[in-house]
């Protein structure tokens, strides 16, 4: 099997893809929207094969909605692009960005099994680095906001070593 190129990586990164249409929100508090698209579909830029997913994106609006139908028409046209699951997450997350500007936003894609492996993808705004203020996020944005890293043991009160819980 030929090897993967740079090519292949960034397959899809750039092509045009319909516009994606606002309208004004019409409240000034926050509110979170969720929107379901369980029938997505892409294609492989290896292999040819088609992936699917159910897509959620989760937004707070700022001053702009998406319109659903200019949503549908840019969600259809992946399904002949050729483009990694990881990049069809942080596609859509930073294209709605740049349309919507929102207080905040996650995409997180549920790749179906393909070969025996599920893959889910998930990227947020505002995007930060830990321990570095001011990191620029998805769209160029740049954001204040600091992350925080779970342990590698993934709880505080676990040790390093063997994931016990720590003696008191």
């Amino acid at each position: 099997m030929a090897r993967y190129t740079d090519r292949h990586a960034a397959s899809g990164v750039r092509d045009a893809l319909p516009k994606l249409e606002t309208w004004p929100s019409q409240h000034s508090s926050d509110y979170e929207i969720v929107i379901t698209i369980p029938e997505f579909t892409s294609i492989c830029p290896k292999t040819g094969l088609p992936d699917f997913a159910t897509l959620t994106v989760t937004y707070v609006p700022d001053r702009r909605c998406v319109e659903l139908k200019s949503l549908k028409k840019y969600v259809n046209a992946y399904r002949s692009l050729g483009i990694f699951n990881e990049n069809v997450v942080n596609r859509v997350l930073g294209d709605l960005v740049r349309a919507l500007r929102p207080r905040r936003m996650a995409v997180r894609g549920a790749f179906a099994p393909r070969g025996g492996i599920q893959t889910t993808v998930e990227a947020r705004f505002p995007r930060a680095e830990a321990g570095v203020a001011g990191a620029t996020g998805a769209a160029g944005v740049t954001s204040p906001r600091v992350s925080r890293r779970r342990s590698p043991a993934g709880s505080s009160r676990r040790s390093e070593g063997g994931g016990r819980p720590k003696a008191r």
